[in-house]
């Protein structure tokens, strides 16, 4: 009986996300590095996110803060819940476009709004 639930639960979620490029119910699937960052921009099926790191630098024996930005892929059943300033976790796929190589996973932590 579990089964039965669990394929037409996914039945009912398919309809809804008829995204191929989405990690849950399309076809992509995800590998190597994954990444914790903060939403910058949201595009209409782009955001971009930027997580920053520490990088030793040996001649001045200091640590100094590096800013990364990365574009992910957004899936269309995650659009509505992904605002500016979100912490969010995306994970490296096959290239979708020019500068496209990860897809976003996971909202950890809801930080931003909604722009109106």
């Amino acid at each position: 009986m579990k089964t039965k639930i669990k394929k037409s639960e996914e039945k009912k979620v398919k309809e809804l996300c008829s995204d191929k490029d989405c990690p849950f119910h399309g076809e992509l699937k995800t590998r190597g590095r994954s990444f914790q960052g903060t939403v910058t921009r949201k595009r209409e099926r782009r955001i971009t996110i930027e997580l920053e790191r520490m990088v030793y630098i040996r001649k001045y024996e200091r640590y100094a803060k590096f800013k990364t930005k990365i574009h992910a892929r957004l899936p269309k059943c995650m659009e509505k819940e992904i605002f500016l300033g979100d912490l969010v976790k995306v994970d490296e796929c096959r290239p979708l476009s020019k500068i496209i190589h990860f897809v976003l996973t996971k909202k950890i932590k809801g930080n931003g709004e909604e722009k109106k």
